[in-house]
């Protein structure tokens, strides 16, 4: 089977960093914050949710092992069709959530 690069599917994404841990090169950046669940019934206790703020893959680093894919438990990664793009500097292979989407 053949693949491309690691499609981030940002709705699926809690945050949950389990990728970034279990990833063996460490080439999985991810920063996120917390925000107040709004409209909860009257009387539960304020809860928040994680929201991601940057999501980022630098392909220098990448073994494209697919560790990440397997053990995200949201399905929020996914192998892609498409190889990673070529860059003429090292900083271009760092691919943030818009290239990733």
């Amino acid at each position: 089977m053949s693949h491309g690069a690691i499609r981030l599917i940002e709705a699926n994404c809690t945050s949950c960093m389990i990728c970034a841990r279990e990833c063996p090169s460490w080439c999985i950046t991810i920063d996120s914050h917390t925000e107040p669940i709004p409209d909860l019934p009257p009387g539960a206790r304020e809860r928040t949710t994680n929201v991601l703020d940057r999501f980022a893959i630098d392909w220098s680093l990448c073994m494209f092992c697919g560790i990440c894919v397997e053990e995200c438990p949201f399905d929020a990664l996914e192998w892609a069709s498409d190889p990673v793009s070529g860059v003429t500097t090292a900083a271009g292979l760092t691919h943030e959530i818009e290239e990733l989407r």
